[in-house]
């Protein structure tokens, strides 16, 4: 059973998640729920889950089907993706190609493969004690900090400092590792077009 520091981290990591959403959906063309489309590619950002005090959550990616045709073709640019992002900063937990089947009107099928990004962060890598005592220090001495909330789950201000820094930490982080993703597929649909 989840204990509340779980939970309270779960709801701040979900803000975070949720915030980069938001902004994805309107800075790049907003599909339906979590996703989004920039460059023919559709992106998808989960939302996040509690388990054994880690906060986990997904970021995918659809293979361009219409300028990749072939199962072979398509299994050699998630190949690529993979080995571009084994690079990056943000290595994720796992990197699969997944195919999703969707059937939204019970008469249709279609098949779509993703390229599928997991993340997990043990709970206290999703902030950093100097940095909280820092913030805690500028806000007792009267500088405000917006970001902070007055959650009543907290019952001092370095708590709540912690929850800001939780769905900052989360925003910033998936953000990060978004934009790595959003690298890769451009750099390998400009080496295929080469």
């Amino acid at each position: 059973m989840p204990n509340l520091k779980g939970l309270l981290f779960s709801q701040f990591a979900t803000e975070g998640l949720a915030a980069l959403v938001e902004e994805m959906q309107s800075r790049y063309t907003a599909k339906k729920g979590r996703r989004f489309n920039h460059d023919n590619v559709t992106y998808e950002i989960s939302r996040p889950v509690l388990s054994d005090n880690t906060i986990e959550f997904e970021i995918s990616s659809k293979i361009p089907e219409d300028e990749i045709k072939t199962p072979k073709a398509m299994q050699s640019y998630f190949q690529q993706i993979k080995k571009i992002l084994a690079k990056g900063t943000h290595k994720p937990e796992s990197i699969e190609m997944e195919n999703i089947v969707w059937d939204s009107s019970k008469e249709t099928e279609k098949k779509r493969n993703y390229v599928k990004l997991q993340y997990r962060f043990p709970l206290d890598d999703l902030f950093d004690n100097k940095v909280v005592a820092k913030r805690r220090e500028k806000v007792m001495s009267g500088q405000p900090d917006p970001s902070v909330p007055n959650s009543p789950s907290t019952f001092t201000k370095a708590g709540s400092i912690v929850l800001a820094s939780v769905r900052e930490n989360m925003h910033q982080f998936s953000k990060d590792s978004l934009a790595e993703l959003m690298d890769a597929n451009k750099q390998v649909k400009v080496a295929l077009k080469g």
